[in-house]
């Protein structure tokens, strides 16, 4: 028996080798949420330097894979064992190995995330190319909110490719025809630019970034123009709510930014595992009430 039809004839052991994937996974997308800003950044200032024909010094290798980890306090490089998922942050006490530094919660916290929902995309659509599909969407969407979350930014690194990704997916109808994702990613884009500067017309102000834009594109070359309502609907709603609370809650000034793409991730999720059965209550709630 193929391990293909062992993960067939035993879906609980497919669940599990995902998750344990995913897992893994997750360790990398904190690489890319902590390198892939600062790897940008060395980027515009190297193509800065030479625009204005500046000598700069050679800089160290740094990208997804060098340098290796290390302790940010006192530079202990990361060892294999002290950098297994959850495991190795449960058995340190979330503390540095050498100096017990305090290790970011950040860390198993998108690890478990990662692991918790790509488990369930296993287990709801089964050994399939939905599957996938489902799980490259949900790692990318992870990376994207943990990265605007921290620099109000989302990197074209990202968002692009996984336009074209998107289409090509639907090219076989994985989430929607391709029509609608043809039409969802122009609509995704143009619509959220029409609020920047209809925003920006009356308060003089940026309501939001371009990356916002490619971000809502993204959204709706996978699953399709007709979820990209629901979509702005619940990122707002949910945004409302977390702003509102900051600012109850903590005192925040009000006058402060909050990126909108994390909440966008989360309702692009959202919309992709349960768009339809949302999208059917609201329409009966609606008759109901009419």
């Amino acid at each position: 028996m193929s391990l293909l039809q062992s993960f067939q004839a035993y879906p609980a052991f497919f669940v599990t080798a995902v998750v344990v994937l995913s897992l893994a996974i997750g360790s990398f997308l904190n690489v890319v949420i902590h390198r892939l800003p600062k790897m940008l950044e060395r980027q515009w200032r190297e193509e800065l330097a030479e625009l204005n024909a500046q000598e700069t010094a050679p800089a160290p290798r740094y990208n997804l894979v060098l340098p290796r980890s290390q302790c940010p306090g006192c530079g202990h490089p990361i060892t294999a064992l002290e950098n297994i998922p959850l495991v190795s942050y449960l058995v340190l006490g979330g503390k540095c190995a050498a100096c017990k530094t305090a290790i970011s919660p950040r860390y198993p916290v998108v690890e478990a995330l990662t692991g918790a929902v790509s488990g369930y995309i296993a287990w709801r659509y089964g050994v399939s190319w939905h599957t996938l599909a489902a799980l490259v969407f949900v790692w990318a969407m992870i990376a994207l909110a943990f990265i605007d979350l921290d620099t109000f930014y989302l990197p074209d690194d990202i968002t692009l490719p996984l336009v074209w990704a998107g289409l090509i997916v639907n090219m076989g109808g994985v989430f929607v025809d391709l029509e609608s994702a043809v039409i969802g990613a122009v609509a995704g884009y143009l619509a959220l630019w029409a609020v920047f500067w209809s925003y920006k017309l009356v308060t003089g102000k940026d309501g939001m970034g371009y990356g916002d834009f490619k971000l809502f594109a993204l959204l709706g070359a996978w699953l399709g123009w007709q979820i990209l309502p629901l979509i702005l609907l619940l990122a707002s709603l949910v945004g409302a709510i977390v702003g509102l609370s900051f600012i109850w809650l903590k005192g925040r000034d009000r006058r402060l930014p909050i990126p909108f793409g994390p909440f966008l991730c989360a309702a692009g999720w959202l919309a992709m595992l349960w768009g339809e059965e949302m999208l059917g209550l609201y329409l009966t709630f609606a008759q109901m009430t009419v």
